[in-house]
């Protein structure tokens, strides 16, 4: 497995750039996601979606359906890809720590 190195924290992703660990979720992966996804500045709605996804996967073990986090945040779909534009399973899920999702995020 590839690893990826920032601000002296060391991640071993999968080929896809996700953590391979959702225990090695940090601040840090959050900087290293966020420079690599574009995002200038993180707001409140960011950390919003962050949350809600590490809550619901700590309680399922699974990221949550794109309805569902658009339920559970109370943001429509189309703000969700406006604050993470590669979507809520590439960026926001990468971004919160979790697993590659295998349906639909």
């Amino acid at each position: 497995m590839p690893t990826v190195e920032f601000e002296g924290k060391s991640f071993t992703v999968d080929e896809d750039g996700f953590i391979e660990s959702y225990e090695d979720f940090c601040p840090e992966w959050i900087q290293w996601v966020k420079k690599e996804e574009g995002i200038e500045e993180l707001n409140e709605e960011h950390t919003k979606v962050i949350d809600v996804l590490q809550d619901y996967y700590e309680k399922n073990g699974i990221a949550p359906m794109v309805r569902v986090l658009s339920k559970l945040t109370k943001f429509k779909l189309k703000h969700i890809y406006e604050l993470f534009p590669s979507g809520p399973g590439k960026g926001a899920c990468k971004m919160a720590g979790l697993p590659k999702p295998t349906g639909c995020v």
